[in-house]
């Protein structure tokens, strides 16, 4: 089952990575209240909608326009369990590994359900579902992509398997979310 669980996904233009299903370890999710901790959501509303569209562009293998929220100099992060997990520089390594990702899907897409905006960053939960190429088995994972924001594009992105983990890494805490 561990090999049939892989799956390409991650976010943004962020939206691809290849999770193994023991990396999806589902958790209760908990709302966020961000009024006490964080600039309002529209301080960062025009991020926001470019995330929109990298999602949608990846979702239509658009791996160009994926990338067209990307500071030049991004450092793009997927934790070391998930398949092609490593570090990657800049708009040109970020569509190699986008493309590579990509490239085993037969049918699939990477849909944000929830934007939450906290200082410079936004934090997506995505949903990811795909069928790899030679199988007829779906997968499905939820996981979070965290993206800061600095002069209107994304500087960085921090993929995780783990909400909650996505969450603590941002600084929104359990006292923060109920």
């Amino acid at each position: 089952m561990r090999g049939a669980c892989k799956l390409a996904v991650s976010c943004c233009t962020a939206v691809v990575v290849q999770v193994q299903c023991a990396c999806n370890r589902e958790r209760p999710e908990k709302n966020v209240n961000n009024s006490n901790s964080s600039p309002p959501a529209s301080t960062l509303a025009v991020e926001t909608e470019a995330l929109k569209r990298a999602y949608a562009a990846f979702n239509r293998n658009d791996i160009a326009a994926t990338v067209e929220a990307l500071d030049p100099q991004i450092e793009w992060t997927e934790p070391a369990g998930f398949p092609g997990g490593g570090t990657y520089h800049g708009h040109e390594g970020v569509k190699a590994y986008l493309s590579r990702s990509r490239a085993n899907w037969a049918e699939g897409s990477s849909e944000p359900e929830r934007f939450i905006v906290t200082g410079d960053r936004i934090i997506v939960f995505v949903h990811a579902r795909a069928r790899l190429k030679g199988s007829s088995e779906w997968n499905d994972v939820r996981l979070a992509d965290v993206f800061t924001f600095r002069n209107g594009k994304a500087i960085q992105l921090r993929a995780f398997a783990d909400r909650q983990q996505a969450l603590e890494w941002a600084g929104v805490n359990d006292s923060t979310a109920h």
